[in-house]
């Protein structure tokens, strides 16, 4: 018995030998599962990080800071809401009709009337019974006139001092030279206004006005011009610091094909454009100083962090640029990214819901509700934050900066967004599409002087034109230009 329990019999081998076989493919099987399991890890966090890059590469003006140009591909329009029918174009149902008042009887050169002899159907007599006229009224203009003005001054001889002289042009024609004072306003408001290249405005001047004039003349022209806009241009950027309220942006502009920055600064009665080579806080130092004591709105761009931070400047952060950038968030993979962002979502929604029932409050109940939903928004940046980059990128933002998004609660005057100042920008934008920029410094101080000119007027209900005009006429006369900013 003893020696059989040492020798196991051959049929207990071969049994602990399919054991140990079964437990070693059981272990390599372990292995292998172990293996494939932190592969479909591998795989699982690159699929994460490639929808992550997806989404950014997805970013667009509603979930970022881009601007709608900057939009390749729209998105289509959302469908109508079930048992609405699609909305038609043109006017809707129920809509006022809006006709166009008639020009006043002063106005008009010629009264014609269209009577009719006899009855259309029946061919019997007619008479007037009194009932409402047909009135159409046609616009039309006369052929370009060209007013042409010569100046001569003859030559006379002096016998006492043996010498000749000529006459003194009037100092109006000598700085206006060929092209008279309303004919440079037409050329400045195509060349600014329009967007006319040079080349534009010689064939709109050869083939309306019936005049030709050099690209070399028209360029002398535009200087001119520019020279003449100097001086109300200098006291907007000298007033500029003196601000209670001013909104500021900024965008690319490309000079001979160099990087440069045109910076947009929107006060409550004017706008203002400087074109500079950087993109810093230097600028807001050299045009605002260290001493600016109003509330700046802008975005939370880093030029404008270090000016708050270096001089104490009070900034009103765009609420507009958050909401993108939590909406950016929702559209993440993570679902804690996702439910982040959409708690901040709803908060911030919560937020505006009180703003725009501003109107229906009193102001001590609207501020409590306000002061309420901005504790409301910083309560969700800060809690249950992922530990993704984004969603600790904008809780370390509010957790710094989120007293400065919500300046506009205790501060009377002061927009919670940098609409205004994103919506004046938005004409430098279509002009450097068109144009492709500027070649020279003289042109940079052209386009900052025109466009500073163009959203001022705008700004204020005045013609351009005719501020051009009088700006022009003006210099030509060895008068100071009008002033941009409005009397009183």
């Amino acid at each position: 018995m003893a020696e059989a329990a040492r020798n196991p019999c051959a049929g207990c081998q071969r049994l602990q030998a399919q054991v140990e076989q079964q437990r070693a493919q059981l272990e390599a099987q372990a292995a292998q599962l172990d293996a494939q399991g932190a592969q479909l890890e591998q795989l699982r966090a690159a699929m994460a990080c490639l929808q992550e890059q997806l989404a950014a590469a997805r970013k667009d003006s509603s979930t970022s800071s881009k601007p709608p140009s900057s939009d390749i591909v729209k998105p289509p329009p959302p469908p109508p809401p079930p048992g609405q029918d699609k909305r038609q174009r043109g006017g809707q149902p129920g809509h006022p009709k809006h006709d166009r008042a008639l020009f006043p009887p002063e106005t008009v050169e010629h009264f014609l009337e269209h009577p009719l002899d006899a009855c259309p159907c029946c061919g019997g007599p007619l008479h007037l019974n009194g009932g409402l006229a047909v009135v159409v009224q046609q616009v039309d203009v006369e052929p370009a006139r060209l007013t042409v003005e010569q100046h001569t001054c003859p030559e006379y001889w002096c016998v006492r001092c043996e010498k000749s002289y000529k006459a003194e042009l009037p100092q109006h024609i000598k700085k206006g030279g060929l092209v008279g004072p309303r004919l440079t306003t037409l050329i400045a408001y195509l060349k600014g206004f329009c967007h006319a290249s040079y080349s534009t405005i010689r064939k709109f001047l050869r083939d309306v006005v019936k005049v030709t004039i050099s690209r070399g003349q028209l360029a002398k022209v535009i200087a001119k011009v520019s020279t003449a806009l100097q001086g109300p241009y200098q006291e907007l950027l000298e007033t500029l610091p003196g601000e209670a309220v001013l909104n500021v942006d900024e965008t690319g502009h490309k000079d001979n094909g160099k990087r440069m920055w045109t910076w947009c600064f929107r006060a409550s009665l004017y706008t203002l454009f400087k074109i500079d080579p950087h993109r810093s806080a230097d600028v807001l130092m050299a045009v605002l100083g260290q001493e600016f004591d109003g509330v700046l709105g802008c975005d939370c761009f880093s030029a404008y962090r270090r000016y708050m931070r270096q001089f104490d400047v009070v900034v009103q952060f765009c609420l507009a640029h958050l909401i993108r950038e939590v909406k950016f968030l929702t559209t993440l993979p993570g679902k804690q990214e996702q439910a982040y962002g959409q708690r901040l979502r709803d908060a911030l929604k919560a937020l505006f819901g009180v703003i725009h029932q501003r109107e229906k409050m009193s102001a001590v109940v609207f501020g409590s509700r306000l002061q309420a939903a901005r504790e409301a928004v910083l309560r969700a940046g800060s809690h249950d934050v992922p530990a993704s980059r984004h969603a600790q990128n904008l809780a370390k933002r509010l957790q710094k900066y989120g007293a400065s998004y919500f300046t506009f609660v205790t501060t009377p005057g002061v927009e919670p967004t940098n609409n205004l100042a994103e919506q004046a920008i938005r004409f430098v934008v279509i002009d450097r599409l068109i144009t492709q920029g500027t070649r020279s410094e003289a042109g940079q101080r052209w386009c900052e002087r025109i466009w500073t000119v163009m959203a001022t007027c705008a700004q204020q209900g005045r013609s351009v034109f005719e501020y051009l005009c009088e700006a022009v006429e003006g210099y030509f006369g060895g008068a100071v230009a009008p002033s941009l900013l409005p009397k009183g």
